[in-house]
């Protein structure tokens, strides 16, 4: 309570207001989370330009939402140069790079109906099924097919996947290619990218390996220097959240932390725990600027990408990651 109190102030919306008008009538709402948000916004605003390391972490559902071009966008534009994230992004990537069109749905719909009709359900989002699974197999086939017998990191056969993809403007694997960031999955097997890699190689009789240690050796590369300083946005919870944080620890913890969650902190899950309890693992410094935003990323994120995006257009100079 030692800082300058400022006032909560009303706010009216305008038929002529922008986004930084609506960011702005956030500021003086303040509660509850939309405070929360302008503080998100300020964070990265303050911390990107200033970090070396800049960590972009999400769980593969937002992939099956528009989300997918504004994750694409904030690499493109080089905001962000590590990403991690779940194999669930990689199959949602590819098999709409490789031209599935998912669907608008419902919670709601019957799911027995919803599998007679052809479509798995994510959330209200509708994936085809043949537009799934069998897309990513053909694709990993033919990336397998490519390789050819060897041991691999997992970020060594992204960057090859995303050469394939970087004629595509919404790919995430095409924009890191394109960008010169990192992707790194952690949790590669579990998804169809992960399996189709190990049947394909099966089928083809490619001996193909997958050595996430070559993923680990980088990692340490990007995270032990402590010149500089990191910065991480945290969409959602799970092994992308964590593995960003844990190898933060390396350097010290983060500098700047923004979390976006719908996750709860009582029952003591990763997924829900606040950037203080990372204070406590020596993940996130104890004077670093954070904050958690409680809300549905496919509403908050758009409002962040646009200030990003805007400050990048300023002429902001990124410091360059150099591993």
């Amino acid at each position: 309570m030692d800082e300058v109190l400022e006032y909560v102030e009303e706010c009216k919306v305008k038929p002529e207001m922008d986004v930084d008008d609506l960011i702005s009538c956030y500021h003086r709402i303040h509660g509850f989370m939309a405070g929360h948000l302008v503080e998100a916004i300020s964070i990265l605003e303050e911390g990107v330009p200033r970090s070396r390391v800049r960590v972009l972490t999400f769980t593969g559902n937002l992939v099956a939402t528009g989300l997918r071009g504004i994750l694409a966008q904030l690499l493109d534009e080089g905001i962000f140069n590590v990403v991690i994230t779940t194999a669930g992004a990689l199959d949602h990537d590819i098999a709409k790079f490789m031209g599935a069109r998912y669907y608008k749905g419902r919670f709601e719909l019957d799911d027995e109906e919803v599998y007679k009709r052809g479509f798995h359900r994510l959330g209200n989002v509708l994936v085809p099924i043949e537009g799934y699974g069998p897309l990513v197999e053909k694709f990993v086939g033919q990336l397998v097919s490519k390789l050819g017998s060897g041991s691999y990191g997992v970020y060594e056969l992204l960057k090859v996947a995303g050469e394939e993809m970087k004629e595509d403007p919404n790919s995430i694997l095409g924009a890191a290619v394109r960008s010169g960031a990192y992707v790194f999955v952690p949790g590669w097997p579990d998804g169809a990218f992960g399996t189709a890699l190990f049947m394909e190689a099966k089928r083809l009789g490619v001996n193909l390996t997958v050595n996430y240690f070559k993923d680990m050796e980088v990692l340490a590369d990007i995270f032990f220097p402590r010149k500089g300083e990191a910065l991480a946005l945290i969409v959602g919870g799970g092994i992308s959240k964590h593995h960003a944080i844990w190898w933060a620890q390396f350097r010290e913890g983060l500098d700047w932390a923004v979390y976006i969650t719908t996750a709860v902190e009582y029952d003591g899950s990763l997924s829900g725990a606040h950037p203080r309890e990372a204070i406590s693992w020596g993940k996130i410094k104890a004077r670093a600027r954070k904050v958690v935003v409680y809300g549905d990323a496919t509403i908050m994120l758009p409002f962040i990408a646009y200030r990003l995006v805007k400050l990048k257009k300023t002429g902001k100079v990124l410091p360059p990651l150099e591993v």
